[in-house]
């Protein structure tokens, strides 16, 4: 089965649609942060394009409650969530949203794993303005640790505190998350997180924002003695395990976020096996036809093995065996 591990649902209580019905954007500091798209809130039409392409499943996720402090908020994103894989029976997968800390968050989290049956949650690059490796985050990874559960980690949705991304020509979005994204899997990787919590699978989306194309440069500034900051206590630290390990061996990256184009999937395995990437499209937000999926569906499929290891068999790393066969019972 082909799983999509990233469809975007707003449930439609959580969004005034336009009245056009066309995409519409929203600006946060001045920067376009969020556009609405109609088919956005349309399971159906999800189910639609997932049936003319093989698409056995998806997997979903909600703008509104990816770095969202208000819990309540979150609790009934996660049950809309539950709905939609009630309604389709086998389709959708939900992810649990909440703050990652916060009065009640491990509650919600224990809620989204042992009454909705959820086996992963989702958060953003930079939640609640913290770095991955931030200590405050590790009593989230050590629950998601102890329930069995993974991590999806989205581009966050506002702004990027530098400068020169703001309020021209769309740089917050189009360069910022995938700053984002390549500034979080380091910080992920040299400030331990995986290491303190070997048993924690943490899925990157967008290829970790193309971090392949520059690990050259991010390689190179793991030789601290040679760089002259070995006894720097923050510039200086280094994981326990050479840093390749972490991207062959422990993280999952998703093939969402670049629309579609097979040259970020090609350049990416140049450097990252295909046993450690899985297919998702960002529908639709990035991908919005039956049609583009089918051709990047086609042109993965061209890659040969490395084509069907990103199509069919990395599941397993992120969910149980049987867990979206569950769903459809």
């Amino acid at each position: 089965m082909i799983i999509d591990h990233q469809h975007h649902y707003l449930p439609a209580e959580f969004v005034k649609a336009p009245a056009d019905g066309r995409p519409q954007a929203e600006y946060t500091d001045g920067n376009p942060s969020y556009t609405f798209n109609p088919l956005i809130s349309d399971l159906d039409a999800h189910l639609a394009v997932m049936d003319e392409t093989g698409v056995g499943a998806a997997v979903l996720s909600c703008s509104v409650g990816m770095d969202n402090p208000d819990l309540a908020q979150c609790r009934r994103i996660n049950d809309a969530l539950r709905q939609a894989e009630e309604r389709y029976p086998g389709r959708f997968i939900g992810l649990a949203h909440l703050p990652v800390i916060g009065d009640g968050a491990s509650d919600e989290l224990v809620r989204c794993r042992d009454e909705l049956g959820f086996v992963g949650a989702v958060t953003t690059s930079e939640p609640q303005g913290m770095g991955l490796d931030a200590p405050e985050m590790d009593d989230y990874y050590r629950r998601l640790c102890d329930l069995g559960m993974y991590l999806f980690v989205h581009p966050l949705l506002t702004s990027l505190s530098y400068k020169q991304l703001d309020h021209d020509y769309d740089l917050q979005r189009s360069v910022g998350r995938e700053f984002s994204l390549c500034t979080a899997t380091v910080r992920l990787i040299n400030g331990g997180v995986l290491d303190r919590f070997p048993d924690l699978v943490v899925q990157m989306s967008h290829l970790a924002g193309g971090l392949a194309a520059i690990l050259g440069r991010v390689r190179r500034h793991q030789n601290k003695e040679d760089l002259g900051i070995a006894d720097h206590p923050r510039h200086g630290k280094l994981p326990e395990r050479d840093f390749m390990h972490y991207l062959t061996e422990r993280l999952i990256f998703d093939i969402s976020g670049v629309t579609g184009e097979i040259n970020a999937l090609k350049s990416a395995l140049l450097e990252i096996p295909s046993a450690r990437i899985v297919f998702a499209t960002d529908y639709p937000q990035e991908i919005k036809s039956a049609d583009e999926v089918r051709v990047y569906l086609d042109q993965i499929r061209a890659l040969g093995e490395d084509g069907e290891n990103v199509l069919r068999g990395n599941d397993g790393r992120l969910m149980p065996a049987g867990h979206v066969e569950s769903l459809a019972k």
